[in-house]
């Protein structure tokens, strides 16, 4: 709303300064600094409010040290985050931009969905919370919304690259060569089903050849591919974030990496200097979703001065459902989605982690019987983080370690554009 505020005050009344909000650079740090006051300032009394309608998390008793002392710790804190995220989002962004509206449905749908399993658990006192195939349905809900908007909107388009080189001029030896030969985009964007491979020479995929075979105008349907795969993605993504939310600060830093990372790669989708020099797609306006990703990665960090250990708050599935839909969305919608198992790693080995676990203690159930099963399984405790807590680790080692982990997936996310 500030965007529209100041853009009349400059186009007006040549209003001095006002002309700073057309540079995203300038609106994604106002953001971040927004995001986190209202972190800091608001998230105190948000806790408070919380502690005195007594919504304190139930700690199963998982034989952990440390576990039951967490007993009664408000959760629902993932309020505090959805708070970070929208306000600055609506202060400092453009809100006609398609990719920032489909930014906002996803935050404020998932938060919703994390909302109402948190409220059944604590105020309805069923510590299973909302049915898994209710979670289910919406994430799948949002991630249909997402699929068709992207597909379907006028908006969502990029532009090709083009060689604008002439055949005789040899090989490239100067600057002036050098600026001959350099691919350029295309002047009009299309639509496109496009999307980045990582460690791919030829680093695009377009998922209607996953249906080419098919007939020889096979091509258009490929949204009968890329639907089903957004789907997919986010509800894998939102789970993996939700499982990962288990020990203090962990879901909260770890989102906070990676959004890091995707607030860069959006950057460099958005600008053709950059998108050009890395050799990935120009993707018209996708620019503006710096800004949200700003307020993202502010509201997580600002979170974590309340839910590092001992956190004074837990961001219950409010949070976490949100955070892995938010990050999934973003990766969807600048077109670096292939790229989520590496930058999201973290969430990809936790989840895997209680796959595994149930599959195998199945496995040895059938084949030797309940008590063998239980004393023979593959980690102590699943998801991953909890096996090394049984361990013996203290879970600030723990933590730590992780986020280690993450920082370098994300610097390995970042070669995967050079490695090809």
């Amino acid at each position: 709303m500030l965007y529209y505020l100041f853009n009349y005050l400059d186009k007006t009344f040549d209003f001095p300064g006002a002309g700073v909000f057309q540079y995203i650079s300038f609106r994604a740090a106002m953001a971040l600094i927004f995001s986190l006051l209202i972190s800091l300032v608001f998230g105190k009394r948000i806790i408070e409010i919380i502690r005195k309608k007594q919504i304190g998390e139930t700690i199963r008793e998982l034989g952990l040290d440390g576990q039951k002392q967490k007993t009664g710790t408000p959760t629902m804190g993932g309020l505090i985050i959805i708070a970070a995220i929208i306000i600055p989002t609506l202060l400092f962004a453009k809100i006609h931009n398609v990719y920032i509206v489909l930014m906002l449905i996803t935050t404020i749908w998932l938060g919703a969905i994390g909302f109402l399993d948190d409220y059944i658990k604590v105020f309805k006192k069923n510590k299973e919370g909302l049915s898994g195939k209710f979670k289910v349905v919406g994430q799948v809900g949002i991630g249909l919304i997402v699929g068709c908007v992207l597909y379907f909107h006028p908006d969502v388009v990029v532009k090709e690259r083009v060689l604008s080189t002439s055949k005789d001029l040899g090989t490239i030896s100067s600057n002036f060569e050098h600026k001959m030969n350099s691919p350029k985009y295309a002047e009009h964007a299309v639509k496109t089903l496009k999307t980045t491979i990582p460690f791919s020479k030829n680093n695009e995929l377009d998922y209607g050849k996953f249906i080419s075979w098919a007939c020889d105008d096979c091509m258009k349907y490929g949204w009968l591919i890329f639907i089903p795969m957004v789907i997919l993605i986010v509800t894998a993504v939102s789970n993996g974030a939700n499982i990962t939310d288990g020990i203090d600060g962990l879901a909260a830093g770890t989102s906070a990496i990676i959004g890091t990372v995707l607030g860069i790669l959006a950057y460099v989708s958005g600008n053709t200097v950059f998108a050009d020099y890395l050799n990935i797609m120009y993707i018209p306006n996708s620019g503006e979703l710096v800004v949200f990703i700003a307020a993202f990665i502010g509201a997580c960090i600002g979170f974590l001065w309340y839910n590092s250990y001992p956190a004074q708050v837990f961001m219950g599935d409010t949070g976490s459902l949100a955070i892995g839909g938010i990050i999934a969305v973003y990766a969807i919608a600048i077109r670096k989605e292939l790229l989520l198992p590496i930058l999201c790693g973290i969430f990809l080995v936790e989840a895997l982690s209680v796959i595994m676990q149930v599959y195998y203690f199945k496995f040895q159930k059938r084949k030797h019987g309940m008590e063998y099963a239980q004393a023979n399984r593959l980690f102590k405790m699943a998801p991953l983080h909890h096996h090394y807590q049984k361990s013996g680790f203290h879970e600030t080692k723990i933590v730590m370690r992780f986020f280690i982990i993450g920082i370098a997936l994300a610097v390995l996310t970042f070669v995967t554009l050079k490695l090809r």
